[in-house]
């Protein structure tokens, strides 16, 4: 029976890491497993990882009819498809993925965040969450700098947690006047990026 997984936590928490793991494992038995990625910080037909592992990928952009995609795993006799970033994904692709499990057979394996950075939920998230076999957040966690729990992917632009801005914003943004934190929920709530006395730590 085919399955539509959604498997998500916070940024760093090894998403990426885990859609090329699961991606090669397969690949070392079967010819039939396809990639695919919603954007990733690479900007280009790739999934990469923060650990330095990467594979080629199909690139696909949010909205864009997923029809003549779908069709060439079809034709291509892929019966497992693995998807990275699959939070900027509409509802509408989502849609089309389900169908593609329940019409055709095909295992659909998404990675991605839930929440973006005003943890508002991803319309792509908030699909799979509603729709998929099964979903599962990720065991291994990013912590906050105080040793709690990652619950929030913070986008600070020039030293302070930012309240508003586009929900999509692609690339690797991890240094510099824009980038990511993940945070606790108190420290996301009060914008606290370090310890008292100590610079923050990118």
């Amino acid at each position: 029976m085919a399955e539509l997984s959604f498997t998500y936590g916070t940024m760093a928490a090894g998403k990426s890491t885990l859609a090329l793991q699961m991606c090669w494992q397969l690949r070392e038995g079967r010819s039939d497993v396809a990639l695919w990625t919603f954007g990733d910080r690479s900007d280009s037909g790739m999934v990469t990882s923060r650990i330095g592992i990467e594979a080629e990928a199909d690139a696909i952009a949010p909205g864009e009819d997923l029809d003549p995609y779908l069709k060439r795993l079809l034709d291509d006799g892929d019966n497992i498809l693995v998807i990275d970033e699959v939070q900027f994904a509409t509802a509408a692709q989502i849609d089309q993925l389900a169908r593609v499990v329940d019409d055709d057979g095909i295992d659909v394996h998404a990675f991605g965040l839930s929440a973006d950075f005003l943890l508002d939920v991803f319309p792509g998230s908030a699909r799979l969450f509603a729709i998929a076999d099964r979903c599962q957040e990720l065991p291994l966690t990013s912590n906050c700098w105080c040793g709690q729990k990652g619950r929030c992917n913070a986008r600070i632009v020039n030293g302070s947690v930012a309240r508003e801005g586009t929900q999509i914003l692609t690339g690797d943004v991890s240094h510099g006047v824009v980038h990511y934190q993940v945070l606790c929920r108190k420290h996301y709530r009060t914008g606290q990026l370090s310890p008292l006395g100590t610079p923050p730590v990118f």
